[in-house]
């Protein structure tokens, strides 16, 4: 596989988010690849509008994690775990009955402004994805605290510690899809 397909998803909607910032450092290090980050722009779930048909974003989207080879996901942290629109988003895409998660390599990581770096929002999106059977790597674990002064003015890392971790975690989550791959 020479150019494999990444998908980034960003929990938080905000244009300047760091954890924006983070799923396209993350994209940088994974190196050489079709990247596309998702938009969790969907409206919030509900089961009278389900029925009425899957709203289009979120077919889109389902359609993006399915073709993916891999996908980093990055995530706030509110009130001490994942935000909602994160949830809401993998609460839609579980409703399209289609399995686009499983067997899927999943990297994630966190940017939060308090000193843990997201720790807790990881422990709840580990527990709210792991349902959909995706290949979730364990680590290594990459919490970017006091996200705010973590990145420079380009949007890239600015401790050389959290660019070699998160570059190790891109580098297992590289080889995890070529082992797919070829087992393929």
């Amino acid at each position: 596989m020479t150019r494999p397909r990444l998908l980034g998803i960003a929990g938080a909607l905000r244009a300047g988010s760091t954890n924006r910032k983070l799923v396209h450092e993350a994209a940088r290090l994974f190196g050489p690849a079709e990247f596309t980050e998702a938009d969790l722009r969907l409206p919030l779930y509900d089961g009278d509008l389900e029925a009425r048909g899957i709203p289009a974003e979120v077919t889109q989207l389902a359609d993006q994690i399915a073709a993916a080879d891999a996908i980093v996901i990055s995530t706030p942290e509110y009130n001490s775990a994942l935000p909602g629109v994160l949830k809401n988003a993998l609460d839609w895409v579980s409703r399209t009955g289609m399995p686009v998660w499983q067997d899927k390599p999943v990297a994630i990581v966190s940017a939060a402004a308090g000193r843990t770096g997201g720790a807790r929002a990881q422990s709840s999106l580990r527990l709210a994805v792991t349902p959909f059977r995706p290949r979730l790597l364990t680590g290594p674990e990459v919490m970017i605290a006091n996200s705010g002064n973590a990145f420079d003015d380009q949007g890239r890392l600015i401790d050389e510690t959290s660019v070699e971790v998160l570059g190790a975690l891109m580098t297992a989550l590289r080889a995890e899809t070529a082992r797919l791959a070829v087992a393929a």
